[in-house]
Formats: C-alpha cells, structure tokens, sequence
C-alpha cells in the first residue's frame, strides 16, 4: 500500500479520492489552507477515516516546505504527490486584471512548483515515485471566459511535460488528470473580474458570461454521472496500475467532449516522441525504476 499526499484534500476532487484511496488501505495525508471555517465537516470526515490533515498554503514557500515534512512524517515517507489543490477563473479576458490573473497562477502553477520542490528530495533519494497533476479538459483546449483559467492549466499540462522527462531516470512517473467540468464547490470560489468600468464598453456581451455559466450548470445536471467521484476513481485505477505502465494522460469526462481531447492527446504523444527521437533523447520519455 502506497504512503499518498494530497494538496486540496477537502475539496471537491480531493476529498472522494482521499475516502476512496483510504477505503483501498492506502495511507494518506493531505493539505488544507484552514482546518476550520467552510473545511471543517470535510477534515472531520477525512480524520475519522483516518487521513492526517495538514495546514498548507501552497502560495507560500515555507509554509509548503513545512507542511510537507509534517505529511512525510506522519506517513512514515512517501509514495504518491498529487498536486490537486486548484482555483478556477471566468470572465471576459479584458476585464481579468494582473493582479487577479496572477492570483490564479499562483495557485495552480507557482503551487505546484512549490509543492514538488518540497517533496522530490524525498523522491529523488529513494529512486521511485508517483506524482499526480490535476489539469482540465480547458488545460488542452481554451474556451471563451476561461482565458486565464485554461492559461494556468496549459502552463501546468507544459511543467509536467518536463517533469515527465526530467524525472524518468530518477524511477519518479508522472500523471496527469484531465476532467471536465463537474459540480463542485470550485464554481463557487472562482476568481472573477471587478472591472465594471471596462465591462460597460463590452454592452450587452458583458451579460454573455452569466448566460454561459448557467447553460453549463443545467448541462450538468443533466448528466448524472458526470461527477467527482469519477476521478477519484480514476486515480484508484492508475495507483493500482504497475509502476511504469500508467498513461501519462487520463481523460475524466462524460459529456461526450472526451474523446476529442484523447485524440488530440495521442497526436501530441506520437509528435512529442519523434521529436525527442530526432534529439536522441526517447528513452526520457519512459520509466526508468
């Protein structure tokens, strides 16, 4: 059984796979900004079930190295990385301000920068591991109004591209999870643009985004099985899966948009292979235990 460590562990994805790792019999520690306030009924849940729960910031180096030598100890090392913790954006591209786009990056990019520097030494030293991403259907393709959203995501889909290779010979594999739309409560913290002043020259596009957003939410409830739980599932089977026969991309999707992104995947795969080929550096591309 594996030692796991998941950012975001209360959230909408991190907390199915957490129950689900643990109904498994694997041990797991996860990170959670806060353990009160809108967490607390989810730590309560995870710690009954016997997860160790952490206070981790992944917007703050220390608190992320801190965070995750508490995790490594009370697992007793480490198997598993899944970088899970995200923050969503939506709005006219325009009106998202610096300042709101960096916030987002900062969460799903420069986290998890931070979090695999904490956490590869540990990894690197023992000559085996398994790290987990969690991008978006929007991290391969952009849509409208999710600009600076799918932008943190294609930077996180490119990072773990490098991390794939870089890590190979080290006996470290790489996964990275791409669902669709699902309903969590990640709707509900998304960054929004505040800029009413630049919103007024849009006219009535400016109402474009809202009118989206609930087509989307009535899209979901019309799909039942498009739910959370499905990638917990899937990182279930991916663990279960020997070490170095995992796919580097699993699709998480039920809307019928899936397929499409898989095609695009294995296209990108056969490209990103001759390239490397043509630089005599294939074998980066495979696990080296």
């Amino acid at each position: 059984m594996a030692k796991i460590f998941i950012t975001g562990i209360a959230g909408g994805f991190g907390l199915p796979t957490a129950l689900a790792l643990l109904a498994r019999g694997h041990t797991v520690a996860g990170s959670v900004r806060r353990s009160g306030g809108k967490n607390a009924q989810a730590v309560a849940s995870l710690a009954s079930a016997g997860a160790h729960i952490v206070e981790l910031d992944v917007t703050d180096t220390a608190s992320t190295e801190q965070g995750l030598a508490q995790a490594i100890a009370a697992l007793g090392g480490l198997d598993v990385v899944f970088n899970n913790a995200g923050i969503g954006a939506y709005g006219i591209q325009e009106l998202m301000s610096p300042e709101e786009m960096a916030q987002v990056f900062d969460v799903n990019v420069m986290g998890v920068q931070r979090v695999m520097r904490a956490a590869l030494p540990t990894l690197r030293a023992q000559g085996r591991g398994t790290v987990l991403y969690t991008s978006s259907l929007i991290g391969r393709v952009a849509m409208p109004f999710y600009g600076t959203y799918s932008a943190s995501k294609w930077a996180l889909e490119a990072i773990a591209e490098c991390y794939r290779t870089e890590l190979s010979g080290f006996g470290i594999e790489s996964c990275i999870l791409e669902p669709g739309a699902m309903p969590t409560a990640f709707f509900e913290g998304m960054v929004v643009p505040n800029d009413h002043t630049r919103a007024s020259g849009y006219g009535d596009f400016a109402q474009v985004p809202q009118q989206s957003a609930a087509g989307l939410a009535q899209m979901l409830e019309a799909t039942p099985q498009q739910r959370p739980e499905r990638v917990a599932e899937a990182v279930v089977a991916l663990l279960d899966m020997p070490s170095g026969q995992k796919p580097f991309r699993t699709v998480v999707d039920h809307t019928g948009v899936g397929p499409q992104i898989q095609r695009y995947n294995e296209t990108l795969h056969e490209v990103t292979r001759t390239l490397m080929t043509n630089f005599g550096i294939e074998q980066m591309l495979d696990l080296n235990a």
